[in-house]
């Protein structure tokens, strides 16, 4: 009888080597696993409620009725066709570019003044607290402050009438040809400090040096305004600006508060629509439809956001 002396095929193959983690995998393996508390929470608390708004869309009124059925894009066709709705997009698109443009121009405005040598630094410091003061200001007390300044018998009508420039009182907040432009002006007064803070900023971090050089040229105020200050400020107009488009196309409160959308959806926009549908009328299915078109359109202006963001680094 023969005795093999064959090994076991287990100690006759070759030891393998253990695969181990790269360390730039382990490190982002550790950071996810620290931040995995908030990214569950922002899942629940953001992403569950946007997930929820879009299938109540395309569902019967949901809340209001115990079986909701699919019922499609009807709710959006429901939506198209009202024609209060195509004015508050209307009455959005106009609120929206005219807060973001004149934002911009009084931002650009008093920051340059306060950039600017002329000035003195006691009285450049006195204005700044000023002129940030609006934005201080929470939106209940910034209307119920303007609603006194232009009441009828308020100031702003007091001194028109004294000096001549208009013959009777005005209704500013009733008129319907002048609601929408009341309102847009009470937004611009709080919002412009945070773009003078910010171009205040950007133009404190523009070289001198450049300003000397374009002087020593012979280049005046204004080819040095457009040919050096516009295009250092442009990443930070740019961000600014699709920034505040975001925040403005779903403005609510100031709106709100200060017409409710009236006087004869003069002042409605797709916000105070969306939330008549929903708390006046009970009709939540076409309100989330509503809620979708202005998600809709504020992540494409948010994607644009971030490619400019990662572009610009």
């Amino acid at each position: 009888m023969q005795v093999s002396n064959a090994r076991p095929s287990a100690e006759l193959a070759p030891n393998k080597p253990k695969r181990r983690l790269s360390p730039r995998l382990r490190g982002n393996l550790a950071a996810y696993s620290y931040m995995s508390p908030t990214i569950l929470v922002m899942a629940v608390m953001m992403a569950t409620p946007v997930v929820m708004v879009f299938i109540y869309s395309m569902l019967s009124n949901v809340v209001m009725v115990k079986d909701s059925e699919f019922v499609g894009l009807d709710n959006f066709v429901q939506l198209l066709s009202d024609p209060v709705f195509r004015k508050a997009i209307g009455n959005t698109l106009i609120f929206t570019v005219a807060s973001v443009a004149f934002h911009l121009i009084l931002g650009m405005v008093f920051a340059l003044m306060l950039n600017s040598g002329l000035v003195p630094r006691w009285l450049s410091a006195l204005f700044r607290a000023a002129f940030i003061v609006p934005w201080v200001f929470t939106a209940s007390i910034v209307v119920i402050l303007w609603q006194l300044l232009l009441n009828p018998s308020g100031v702003v009508n007091y001194l028109l009438r004294t000096f001549n420039i208009l013959g009777d009182r005005v209704e500013w907040f009733s008129n319907p040809s002048l609601a929408l432009f009341t309102v847009i002006f009470i937004n611009v007064w709080a919002g412009y400090p945070f773009f003078m803070v910010s171009l205040l900023a950007g133009l404190q971090g523009i070289p001198g040096e450049l300003y000397e050089a374009a002087q020593i040229d012979g280049a005046g105020p204004w080819n040095r305004f457009f040919h050096i200050t516009l295009p250092q400020l442009k990443p930070i107009i740019v961000a600014m600006a699709m920034l505040d488009f975001i925040w403005n196309i779903q403005h609510f409160s100031i709106v709100w508060l200060a017409t409710g959308g009236g006087p004869l959806n003069a002042t409605e926009t797709i916000a105070t629509y969306t939330y008549k549908l929903a708390f006046s009328k009970h009709q939540f299915s076409v309100a989330a439809a509503s809620g979708v078109v202005l998600f809709v359109v504020s992540m494409i202006v948010a994607l644009a956001y971030v490619r400019q963001q990662k572009g610009r680094d």
